[in-house]
């Protein structure tokens, strides 16, 4: 008897439908894109308007055969790829490249691995949507035409390895002019002064609070510039009256925040996780794919994590007002259900948004079969999820105005000072986010005041400030600029944050983004010749004519012309214009044990390597390593920062192949307390035994 043929993207995922599925199914991964572009040549055909010429790459041609074979044998062939433009082309691809026959291909489509989704499914399967193809078509046709034309260009002038992106280059310039903002940037002083008061009546325990100085009563502002102008003020101020003024309370009501999209579980994983953008969709496509969770077997625990709607299905909010009346009570939820709707014109309102496939699946009770990440991100999304049907947190905000009264040189001084209290924890009680916790941390106590209560001053307290530049990007807030703007796509953040590091146009230090002088060099070489490819209100443009394509079903052939005709132009005048960029050598304190001169780090067609100053007279050569400090715990040689083939960094004795002693996390100096064993850096904040359970808290003045 035939079976039916399931096919999608990963093993993970086969499992989990394979349970949810049953008899008469068989599943198969296709591990991704079966079809691509060759990575040799530039494989558009742009005379015969701009036609890809996908293959099958060399180490999928087994899979495919595998994939047909099964097919030869199925009744019919579902494609149960993810369900979101990338997936559909993935699904189109498989039908190509494995139609046996007449047996029928049948799409279905999912944002959820569970068995009533997996039932709906399989119950309305549709054909290949051939718009949404179209729109991957274009972004990978444009994608490849900016990237196959101009990173010849950089290699020819500046150096082998480097690559232009039509969105990346758009995110490295912004890192970049973000910089030169930060070295341009001029501190300005100014001064700042607080007034300590209490009530004038005398008490056992008087309340103290503190109260700023703002402006003058007449609303004239007041900027101290200097100390000498502020010490003439904080005389004045000390032989002056005080009183309350004006008392202002306000209630106020303080909603949640929408479940996560992506953007913001990358932007949030990372302020509450230090989690990077790729890890965190790693991680995410993990959960949705689904985990061994004890006897319920291989379970889809989110739904798709590549989402830019914070829609959330009905039955999921319900389940989620349960719990919480379950849980907290009927006074934690508010009386009618929460929906959320986007801003975006772009965003797909089919999808949903990034939540727990079952509220009841509280994060406790799975903790013991998941990673310790898979765990905290999952908490994070569950949280997010359920507060976000939750009340609203309900605070009295004061706001106090201050008089101070000068009878000398009757001036009338405004200081103001503010509380604000919780009254009602609503769905701070579960979650909070960035916003409410900065609010937090603003709170202060007042005691009670009334308009013209007697203050007594118990002291002033002037305070020096120099205003500051704006800070670097990290990961997160670097997405969210992308997202204001409206480039990129939920998929493409995490990629492009890859490549700019991968590439070396920019370091994370601390988290934060700064561009190297290769990534600052290739930033102004794109601006001058092809300012459109990193032109931020173009690109935006184009990311808008791309979706186009899949809602409004536009010609993806005219867009892709409408870019390519000027683009064009650039390509020629960059070609003849373009000067060789010599980049400064990076000098080692090393010398060549050949003639005695400088080493220094170079670049060559697999990476850094280290080389003679003296070349082409001498021609030394080494590996090039990061030395560490620290010692090997097996042969006592010295552990060195390394690369692997995938451009990932790895820790390996500099001994090798004598020793092949490597560990992932960076090496600490310092041995472990409990059994002396390597100690290694732990998530920034951590640190590790290599050898036993030990885990501490890195001291902030530790070694990183």
């Amino acid at each position: 008897m035939k079976r039916n043929l399931v096919i999608v993207e990963s093993p993970a995922k086969a499992r989990t439908l394979t349970k949810l599925l049953g008899g008469g199914y068989s599943l198969k991964a296709s591990l991704g894109h079966i079809m691509d572009l060759p990575r040799s040549r530039l494989g558009i055909d742009i005379e015969n308007d701009f036609e890809p010429k996908y293959v099958v790459p060399r180490k999928k041609s087994k899979i495919v055969r595998e994939l047909k074979q099964a097919a030869k044998i199925a009744s019919t062939v579902y494609l149960a790829t993810d369900p979101d433009r990338e997936g559909e082309a993935i699904a189109w691809h498989l039908s190509i490249a494995t139609k046996q026959g007449k047996i029928p291909y049948r799409r279905v489509v999912f944002h959820e691995i569970t068995k009533p989704a997996i039932e709906r499914a399989f119950k309305h399967p549709r054909s290949i949507d051939r718009q949404l193809v179209n729109a991957q078509q274009a972004r990978r046709v444009l994608d490849r035409l900016v990237g196959y034309k101009i990173s010849p260009l950089l290699w020819r002038k500046v150096r082998r390895g480097l690559s232009a992106g039509r969105v990346q280059s758009v995110a490295l310039r912004i890192i970049v002019d973000r910089e030169r903002e930060i070295l341009k940037f001029t501190p300005r002083e100014y001064w700042t002064i607080d007034a300590e008061l209490s009530k004038k009546i005398v008490t056992a325990n008087p309340e103290t609070f503190r109260a700023m100085l703002t402006s003058l009563t007449n609303g004239t502002k007041l900027e101290l510039s200097s100390q000498e102008e502020s010490s003439k003020i904080k005389e004045d101020l000390e032989s002056t009256s005080y009183s309350v003024s004006n008392v202002k309370i306000k209630k106020v009501r303080r909603q949640p925040t929408p479940p996560f999209i992506t953007s913001t579980l990358q932007q949030e994983a990372w302020r509450k996780l230090r989690f990077a953008a790729a890890e965190t969709m790693a991680i995410a496509q993990q959960l949705y794919e689904g985990l061994p969770i004890g006897d319920e077997g291989s379970v889809g625990l989110i739904t798709y994590m590549r989402t830019d709607s914070p829609r959330v299905a009905r039955s999921a909010t319900l389940e989620a007002r349960d719990y919480i009346i379950s849980s907290y009570g009927a006074k934690f939820v508010p009386t009618r259900v929460r929906s959320f709707t986007t801003k975006m014109k772009t965003a797909q309102e089919a999808h949903e948004a990034i939540r727990p496939t079952k509220i009841w699946r509280q994060p406790s009770l799975i903790k013991q079969h998941l990673t310790n990440s898979q765990f905290r991100l999952y908490q994070l999304i569950w949280q997010r999820m359920v507060a976000s049907q939750m009340a609203a947190a309900s605070f009295t905000n004061t706001t106090v105005d201050i008089e101070a009264r000068c009878p000398l040189s009757k001036t009338s001084y405004l200081f103001r000072t503010s509380s604000s209290v919780n009254t009602f924890s609503g769905f701070m009680v579960l979650y909070t986010a960035e916003k409410d916790e900065e609010e937090e941390k603003k709170n202060r106590l007042l005691p009670p005041l009334k308009k013209g209560t007697k203050l007594k001053l118990l002291g002033l307290f002037p305070e020096q400030h120099f205003t500051q530049p704006p800070h670097r990007f990290s990961e997160a807030t670097l997405i969210k600029m992308l997202e204001q703007w409206g480039i990129g796509r939920p998929s493409t953040y995490a990629p492009i944050l890859s490549t700019i590091q991968g590439r070396e146009y920019v370091t994370k230090t601390s988290g934060s983004l700064k561009p190297t002088e290769l990534g600052s060099i290739v930033s102004d070489i794109l601006i001058k010749y092809f300012p459109d490819i990193v032109d931020i209100e173009f690109t935006a443009h184009m990311e808008d004519e791309l979706d186009k394509i899949a809602n409004e079903n536009t010609d993806w052939v005219r867009v892709v012309r409408d870019f390519y005709t000027p683009f064009t132009k650039d390509l020629e005048k960059a070609a003849q214009l373009m000067e060789k960029v010599k980049l400064a050598e990076e000098v080692t304190d090393e010398t060549c044990p050949k003639c005695g001169k400088p080493i220094v780090v170079k670049n060559g067609r697999f990476g850094k390597f280290l080389a003679c100053s003296g070349y082409p007279d001498c021609k030394y050569t080494t590996s090039f390593q990061i030395k560490t400090g620290v010692g090997c715990p097996e042969c006592n040689s010295e552990i060195v920062e390394k690369i692997n083939k995938k451009k990932r960094i790895f820790y390996g004795c500099s001994n090798y192949p004598n020793c092949q002693f490597a560990i992932n996390l960076k090496p600490l100096p310092q041995p472990c307390p409990k059994c002396s064993g390597l100690l290694t850096l732990y998530r920034g904040k951590w640190k590790k035994c290599s050898k036993c359970s030990y885990r501490g808290k890195l001291a902030k003045t530790g070694i990183i």
